[in-house]
């Protein structure tokens, strides 16, 4: 007789079945409690930096480094060009006025030279000959004068004469007539002549005053040539001292050459390099503050170059006060360069956080030290040593100021001691 065997209820089977998707829940149960919390990470005190934020005095301010040169600088260029046959100083000698410096020698400019004094003694030489033939020609005329007048004379007494026998029927028509017609024709010829001599005058008086306006444009012509071959001398145009002077014996220089420059000791002034990022916030007036041989000394700014060169521009800075004993030309001074006023801020203390963070963001301490949680925060401007905190934390705070590289994608930090 058959027999009716019962199902079981938990067969080996489904247990495994149920094991399995048990399991699986758990699993997903568990990445979700382990993935839904904060991340986390075990960092050291003692590898940290852990800063305060503290209200205070701020000012926003840059380091620059400037480079110490004279207040005036006179460069010295070639005036003409030509060969260096010798020089009478070396670099770094204190020059007066007009004191030379070094010969050049021009064989054009110097045969220029000759050439214009030949053609400034030939037009001379024509000048007196002219002048010695005008007189000669005005004594002629003077001389045609003189006979015309002694005749017109001698004219005028026959005529006068005849004209009064004639009245008294003493002469005939025909002598009167005669007399009558030389007096009227030395009369003219008087009047001709005087009209003669005037214009000869005149004329003389033309030519003399346009040979001599030649004669003096030559002359100056030849002053500025002699002038030319004088600067071939170079003599300082200041005292001071003769400085980067380029130029041995045997070189040729062209004309407009620079040759060197003479340094007018009468002062300093500080030629800074500045980041274009700040072009648009520096002008005269503003001031900044250098260490040498321990003591502060302050500068200010007295002039902005705004031509860029390879990201950077420049100013010139003069000293206000005392001036540093002991300074140099071509010394290198580092000065923190003010860029606003002082007033009271929140103050962040500096470090290397921010490369990570960009300054959005800071590891918070929690009041009882055991750990730092991100919080967002806005950062202001900056100096030197501090950030100016804007928005996100408080006066009293504690943060981690300390480098956050290896800190990955971590929410918060378990500080342990």
């Amino acid at each position: 007789m058959d027999r009716v065997i019962q199902k079981k209820k938990w067969s080996t089977k489904r247990i495994i079945t149920i094991s399995v998707i048990a399991a699986i829940i758990l699993l997903i149960a568990g990445s979700y409690y382990f993935t839904s919390g904060a991340s986390k990470l075990n960092v050291e005190t003692d590898r940290l930096t852990i800063s305060e934020v503290t209200k205070g005095k701020f000012q926003e301010n840059i380091p620059v480094n400037g480079v110490v040169l004279p207040q005036t600088t006179i460069y010295l260029d070639a005036i003409e060009g030509g060969r260096v046959e010798e020089r009478y100083v070396d670099d770094g000698t204190m020059m007066t006025k007009g004191q030379p410096i070094l010969r050049l020698s021009n064989t054009d400019l110097e045969l220029s030279l000759v050439n214009q004094e030949t053609q400034v003694y030939n037009l001379l030489t024509q000048m007196q000959i002219s002048r010695n033939a005008a007189q000669q020609n005005t004594v002629e005329k003077l001389n045609q004068m003189t006979d015309v007048q002694s005749q017109m004379r001698e004219a005028e007494r026959v005529y006068n004469l005849d004209k009064d026998l004639y009245a008294k029927k003493a002469i005939g028509s025909q002598e009167y007539k005669k007399a009558e017609n030389d007096y009227n024709y030395y009369s003219q010829k008087q009047k001709l002549t005087q009209q003669i001599l005037s214009q000869d005058s005149g004329s003389n008086k033309q030519q003399l005053a346009q040979a001599q306006q030649s004669y003096q444009g030559s002359q100056n012509a030849l002053g500025v040539m002699r002038q030319k071959v004088g600067d071939l001398i170079v003599r300082a145009p200041v005292d001071g001292q003769l400085t980067s002077l380029d130029a041995e014996v045997g070189q040729s220089k062209n004309k407009g050459e620079r040759l060197g420059q003479i340094d007018v000791m009468n002062g300093y002034k500080v030629r800074v390099d500045v980041d274009e990022h700040y072009l648009s916030r520096i002008y005269t007036g503003l001031r900044g503050t250098f260490t040498f041989a321990d003591s502060n000394y302050l500068l200010e700014i007295k002039k902005v170059y705004t031509q860029v060169t390879n990201g950077r521009f420049q100013v010139d800075m003069l000293f206000i006060g005392k001036v540093p004993q002991g300074i140099r030309r071509g010394q290198t001074l580092q000065i923190l360069l003010a860029l606003s006023d002082e007033r009271t801020s929140l103050l962040l203390p500096k470090g290397g956080f921010y490369q990570q963070t960009g300054g959005n963001w800071i590891f918070k301490v929690s009041a009882d030290g055991s750990k730092a949680y991100k919080v967002d925060i806005q950062l202001g401007n900056q100096n030197t040593d501090y950030y100016e905190v804007l928005q996100g934390l408080q006066q009293g705070d504690k943060v981690v100021t300390s480098s956050y590289e290896n800190y990955g994608d971590m929410q918060e930090l378990v500080l342990k001691k």
